[in-house]
């Protein structure tokens, strides 16, 4: 007698669940025994920084360690980049994970035995360099889920693509880097990538937890420079001159006006910071100009479109009006796009996040208005990227040494929590999706 069809699903879905719950418990017991070799492998990559498109000695430890793995290596991608692929026992989906690898021109100033004292030269000027932000936490994360899924070939349905990126930073302007470089030289084609996941670390998020967004997860970016010409004349004399000082002040100001009252708040939030401003060399000199830096932070073209348009107009209409000009170049050296996780694709990974950390790790989170050139890639495929917790047990979120700063410190025992969920969402989104 034949079974009825709905015990023969029943059937079907019991054994794919207990797949998923063996192959969860693999890669669980091979990622913790794994765990020194990731921690050291970031503790030497913290002590050897290196700037956006010059990470040679990393994507070296990187190459070499993948090709130790039998994973096909492809190096010098968008300058520095390395792409490894792992082609499964059977045939299924291209699943794509990426790490970055670029330090940052910081001075470290924490205690840790494998504190950077690196330099380096960055827009001309020498500078320390410093794994301020846990892009050597990445790197060796992915590095481990690379050892894991290699040991558990024969058993996997589908394609892993390493992607180990430079200059998620950026570079200075005149030079090309980071995630739209490497989706430009082709790195989601040959084979085409189906999903594509990445994380976080984060210094003021509890170790043991994963943080995720459905929908917008971090903003887009615009950088700009003005530049505000005037009359130079002796500061004794401020009658005799076009004062692009007190023009660049009047700007400044006048642009805190942008979001608090064009923009409908309740609906998106966004960031207009001017961070730099240079002009001048004395004090009894008025300059002929001031040059601004700052950058723009929207979760929608729309709010990005105007946001740009109200900063042309104010700062060249007040230029005017005193006399002066102002030139503006929006974006001045880079836009990443928002960084948007998947809706369906979050809503049908989540169950993995949560049977890895327990569904009290697993937490919402709103968007921020930092920014992740992650972004490239997901305006290529359905992506998720989630926040890892690097904060200590018992920490405090508000006094944690925050990201680009030379106090920052991640607790390295939530690494294997970074592997383990890699892992899963690579295998189970093959599960979920094996191609016929």
């Amino acid at each position: 007698m034949k079974k009825p069809l709905l015990s023969i699903l029943c059937s079907l879905t019991m054994a794919a669940s207990f797949a998923q719950s063996t192959s969860k418990a693999e890669v669980a017991k091979r990622a913790d025994a794994i765990e020194k070799k990731i921690i050291a492998w970031r503790e030497d990559f913290h002590e050897h920084p290196e700037l956006g498109n010059h990470e040679v000695r990393s994507s070296e430890i990187i190459a070499k360690h993948l090709r130790s793995l039998g994973i096909e290596v492809k190096t010098g991608v968008a300058t520095t980049g390395v792409v490894g692929l792992l082609v499964g026992g059977k045939p299924g989906p291209v699943v794509a994970l990426r790490a970055d690898m670029d330090g940052l021109p910081v001075i470290e100033r924490t205690n840790v035995p494998f504190a950077s004292k690196a330099t380096s030269t960055y827009m001309g000027n020498p500078v320390g360099v410093m794994h301020a932000c846990g892009h050597d936490s990445h790197m060796a994360i992915l590095m481990g889920v690379a050892e894991v899924l290699s040991s558990m070939k024969a058993d996997i349905h589908g394609t892993v693509k390493f992607i180990f990126q430079p200059a998620e930073e950026g570079v200075p302007p005149g030079e090309v880097g980071g995630a739209q470089e490497m989706v430009k030289q082709g790195v989601m084609e040959n084979p085409k990538v189906d999903a594509i996941f990445g994380l976080h670390i984060q210094s003021y998020q509890p170790v043991g937890t994963i943080t995720y967004s459905s929908g917008p997860d971090m903003a887009a970016v615009n950088d700009m420079q003005i530049v505000v010409k005037g009359r130079s004349s002796h500061g004794a004399y401020p009658w005799n001159s076009v004062d692009p000082v007190v023009t660049s002040a009047e700007i400044v100001t006048a642009l805190q006006t942008v979001v608090s009252r064009n923009l409908h708040i309740t609906d998106n939030p966004a960031v207009v910071t001017i961070g730099a401003i240079n002009g001048g060399n004395r004090s009894n000199i008025i300059p002929e100009q001031i040059t601004m830096l700052g950058t723009i932070r929207t979760f929608s073209d729309a709010d990005e479109k105007m946001i740009i348009e109200r900063i042309k107009t104010i700062a060249t209409k007040i230029a005017e009006a005193n006399g002066a000009t102002a030139e503006l170049k929006i974006p001045y050296s880079a836009h990443y796009p928002v960084t948007y996780n998947d809706p369906a694709l979050v809503a049908k990974m989540l169950p993995t996040l949560q049977a890895t950390a327990g569904p009290q790790n697993i937490v919402p989170r709103h968007p921020e208005t930092g920014a992740e050139d992650f972004s490239f890639y997901q305006q290529k495929v359905p992506g998720i990227y989630l926040h890892l917790g690097g904060l200590p047990k018992g920490g405090d979120p508000l006094t944690a040494p925050a990201h680009h700063t030379p106090d920052f410190f991640i607790d390295e025992s939530g690494f294997t929590l970074g592997v383990k969920a890699l892992c899963n969402l690579t295998l189970d989104y093959m599960g979920m999706n094996v191609k016929k």
